[in-house]
C-alpha cells in the first residue's frame, strides 16, 4: 500500500530542464561526447527537488536527473502564493536574495531561480541573484534559501511565545 501511495505522489510531479550541457572527452580516435542535465521537479504545492544527471545520451541524462531530483524532494513553507519572509540563499559564490511580493506581482527571477520557484508553487516573489551565474550553483543557492524559510508555528516554539505575542 505504501508503494501505491508513493507512485501516486511521484506522478504528480512536473519536471523542468534547467540546463543541458554537452561535454567532450578527447580520446585516440577523436572526441567522445557525454551529456549532463540539471533538472528541477515539483508538485507546485510546496514540494521541490533538484537533480543532476550525466550519461552518454541526452534522454538518459535527463531521466537520471529526474530520478535524483525525486529522491531529493523537500517541503517549502509557502504563505498565500508567496514566501513568508525575506531570505538569502547561498551556495559557494552564488547568492540569491528572495523577498515576498504582493498578489499579482508574478515571479521576478532569472532562468535557473525561476525554474525552482515555479516548481515549488510560488506565484509572487521578487528575487535577485548575486555573484556566480552558474545555473547549478544558482539552483542550489535557491534551494538553500527556500529551506531556510520558517513557519510562524516554528518561530513560536523557538521563542517560547504565543501567537498574539509575536504578531502584537
Amino acid at each position: 500500500m505504501d508503494d501505491v501511495a508513493l507512485e501516486q505522489q511521484q506522478e504528480e510531479f512536473t519536471e523542468k530542464l534547467v540546463k543541458l550541457n554537452r561535454v567532450a572527452k578527447v580520446v585516440k580516435g577523436g572526441r567522445r561526447f557525454s551529456f549532463t542535465a540539471l533538472v528541477v521537479v515539483g508538485d507546485k504545492k510546496g514540494h521541490v527537488g533538484i537533480g543532476y544527471g550525466k550519461a552518454n545520451e541526452v534522454s538518459d541524462a535527463i531521466r537520471k536527473g529526474v530520478e535524483k531530483a525525486k529522491r531529493n524532494i523537500v517541503k517549502i513553507n509557502i504563505k498565500k502564493n508567496t514566501i513568508p519572509h525575506e531570505v538569502i540563499g547561498e551556495f559557494k559564490s552564488a547568492k540569491v536574495i528572495m523577498k515576498p511580493a504582493s498578489p499579482g506581482t508574478g515571479i521576478i527571477a532569472g532562468g535557473a531561480v525561476r525554474a525552482v520557484v515555479e516548481q515549488a508553487g510560488i506565484k509572487d516573489i521578487l528575487t535577485k541573484s548575486l555573484g556566480s551565474n552558474n545555473p547549478i550553483n544558482l539552483v542550489k543557492a535557491t534551494m538553500d534559501g527556500l529551506m531556510k524559510l520558517m513557519d510562524i508555528k516554528h518561530i513560536m516554539e523557538l521563542r517560547g511565545k504565543t501567537f498574539k505575542e509575536i504578531l502584537g
